[in-house]
């Protein structure tokens, strides 16, 4: 399937459209060391510099920062989309430097799977979000029910951590062509449910209302005794509790199709028929990252989760659950060969870089960045834990979108 996102590569490296940043470049105000030259930030003009000039620049900064506030006040922030390579693997650099020098705040989770991958190993005891899903081969010979749910393949599936052999695009492409009950659910009607046409079914609930949906699909299963009792009652904990939620012994409000329908906007019997659908084929559950992007983003995952353990597929062939069949070629087959190893930050080598085995001083949620820099000193809570906000007065970003240094130099990626 062609991809536009990488046919487009060589003319942004060099061409008469190209808008890529040749030359270090740096605020006009900052070099000539106006006093008020933080006033001008978004109106200022950047002039190119030598890397000579760029490299004295960013050293001068990082030792004044260092000196005067520490290692918590330097943030080696770099998100990690990066040059290819595992030598040159920027962000793994940067802090290896930064750490040399003495430490520096770092970050916690990332923007993709930032509640995801904090509720998945409390309730699978693993990450899942970015490991191996079952093999396409399988859900193409054994899956009879294939949903994706708040993902859009067709247009993720053209970037990768590096660069990609659009294998993932080729395995929904013989998805389409399987002859299998195809579900899309998403408020939107992406490019994914235009590929998929009449080949998938799409059903729109109104955002942020996946939970709700699941609710009722769940209270059907449990209604009408269509559930895998046996999967509960070996390889999960806490059933009788949420039960006894879904049917609303507690609280009062039963969750059923028709109350899940008043949030979601699906039809009470489109949510009753799915139930049926789900328990009674080999379903496949293929759950994006975007239904996590929201307040109390944890829920949504945890619950698909859940539905998959009333469905009582996981481990089958062809059954349960995936959350990285949009992102970066999931669910392509691999293989177990070596790998070339690359520079790390030292927790592999045996000892000999001991400065190197906690690699930031203090580390903040990755989107708490512009929170923390509005509000140093302030506490928050993380993961059962506390955090207080350092007070950051230097950003170090190589090697991602951005390229911030001390919010003042840019240099190009190369």
């Amino acid at each position: 399937m062609p991809n536009p996102l990488q046919s487009v590569t060589m003319d942004l490296i060099d061409g008469a459209n190209t808008n890529r940043i040749k030359a270090p470049m740096v605020r006009r105000s900052y070099l000539e060391k106006k006093v008020n030259h933080r006033e001008l930030r978004g109106r200022d003009e950047w002039v190119e510099i030598s890397y000579e000039k760029a490299i004295e620049l960013v050293s001068k900064e990082l030792k004044r920062v260092r000196e005067q506030k520490g290692a918590n006040g330097i943030y080696g922030g770099s998100y990690g989309w990066k040059s290819s390579g595992n030598l040159h693997n920027s962000r793994t650099l940067l802090q290896r430097f930064l750490k040399m020098g003495g430490g520096f705040v770092g970050s916690y989770g990332d923007y993709s799977t930032g509640a995801a991958q904090v509720i998945l190993p409390y309730v699978l005891g693993t990450l899942e979000v970015y490991e191996q899903q079952t093999s396409w081969p399988l859900v193409l010979e054994h899956s009879e029910v294939v949903v994706i749910g708040g993902a859009n393949p067709i247009d993720t599936l053209r970037i990768a951590w590096t660069s990609t052999d659009n294998q993932g695009l080729e395995y929904f492409n013989k998805l389409k062509n399987s002859g299998k009950t195809i579900l899309c659910i998403d408020p939107i009607r992406s490019n994914t449910v235009d590929f998929f046409g009449s080949k998938a079914k799409h059903i729109a609930p109104f955002p942020n209302t996946d939970v709700a949906l699941m609710l009722g699909i769940i209270h059907t299963m449990l209604k009408n005794d269509k559930y895998d009792k046996d999967f509960i009652q070996d390889y999960t904990e806490g059933f009788e509790v949420f039960k006894d939620y879904v049917l609303g012994k507690k609280d009062g409000v039963i969750k059923d199709a028709k109350w899940a329908e008043g949030i979601c906007g699906v039809y009470e019997a489109e949510i009753k028929a799915l139930a049926d659908l789900f328990y009674s084929h080999r379903t496949m559950l293929m759950a994006g990252w975007n239904m996590q992007r929201q307040h109390h983003g944890e829920q949504p995952h945890w619950m698909m989760v859940t539905l998959a353990c009333m469905i009582g597929q996981i481990g089958l062939p062809g059954g349960g659950f995936g959350f990285s069949y949009h992102y970066s070629n999931g669910g392509v087959p691999t293989t177990n060969a070596p790998v070339i190893g690359g520079m790390s930050l030292g927790q592999d080598d045996g000892g000999g870089a001991e400065w190197l085995k906690n690699s930031a001083s203090i580390s903040i949620p990755v989107a708490r960045i512009a929170d923390c820099l509005l509000n140093p000193g302030k506490t928050i809570d993380y993961n059962g834990k506390k955090i207080t906000y350092p007070d950051i007065d230097f950003i170090y970003w190589v090697g991602g979108g951005g390229g911030i240094l001390s919010s003042t130099i840019k240099i190009p990626i190369l």
